[in-house]
């Protein structure tokens, strides 16, 4: 059966189109209620942080793993309270892999993101609430519609302190779901930034691939510290 180009090429087109539009949720983990209270963004601020001040202040940093880290870099670079987002490979076996490398699947690198975060604005917690809202925890080595152990799901953490955090968290996920949970909860043997054409992918492509719902944190009500009120006041509005 013969297909015309031009169909091919709207089909190409509608799935582009469609890649970082809301989807249908992939479990059953309930939606968590609105929070009543604190601000919303106006439409025209996407990124609350890149008004924020940052300097000056004691930041951590956890590194998410959730398939492609193009979606899930520039998801949680838009969470109140994150300072920067950085793509890269986690967890692998052997020094500086490249994208080539981690896509053999041989070394074991998972795409990470690397989040720091200011503690005072987003604690650990909520920032591991915003990443299972978007991931299927259930699936092994698979997230969307990308396969391999590169794509496998887990959390990894710097500082000893922050284990019983994560770990106490996953496992309350466990609630939520009738098949098992596969993400990692694990200490970070190693991290290794991507190369420059993945950093801030999908800013630079914004019809890039995209297997999460990027629309989660539309409407999401801040709760701001004392320091980032009259600014928020003025991007936004009392929910």
């Amino acid at each position: 059966m013969k297909v015309h180009i031009s169909t091919l090429l709207l089909i190409v087109a509608a799935l582009m189109l469609t890649a970082c539009t809301p989807k249908t949720p992939v479990t059953n983990r309930p939606v968590p209620e609105p929070a009543k209270g604190g601000y919303v963004l106006n439409e025209d601020v996407r990124n609350i942080n890149e008004h924020l001040d940052y300097q000056n202040r004691s930041l951590k940093t956890i590194y998410f793993a959730g398939g492609c880290f193009w979606g899930v870099e520039a998801y949680m670079e838009r969470v109140y309270g994150v300072a920067n987002t950085e793509s890269g490979y986690a967890n692998g076996e052997g020094e500086n892999p490249s994208y080539e490398d981690v896509i053999k699947g041989d070394q074991q690198f998972a795409e990470a993101v690397q989040v720091t975060y200011d503690p005072e604005r987003v604690d650990l917690e909520t920032l591991i609430d915003y990443l299972f809202r978007v991931i299927d925890p259930t699936t092994k080595n698979q997230q969307g519609n990308d396969k391999g152990v590169q794509y496998r799901t887990g959390i990894y953490y710097e500082d000893e302190l922050d284990a019983a955090i994560v770990k106490e968290t996953v496992a309350k996920e466990k609630n939520d779901y009738e098949q098992e949970i596969v993400t990692e909860a694990e200490p970070l043997k190693n991290y290794y930034p991507a190369e420059d054409f993945h950093q801030d992918y999908l800013a630079k492509n914004p019809n890039g691939y995209c297997h999460i719902n990027m629309n989660v944190l539309d409407d999401e009500p801040i709760f701001p510290i004392e320091t980032d009120k009259a600014i928020i006041k003025k991007l936004g509005q009392p929910s």
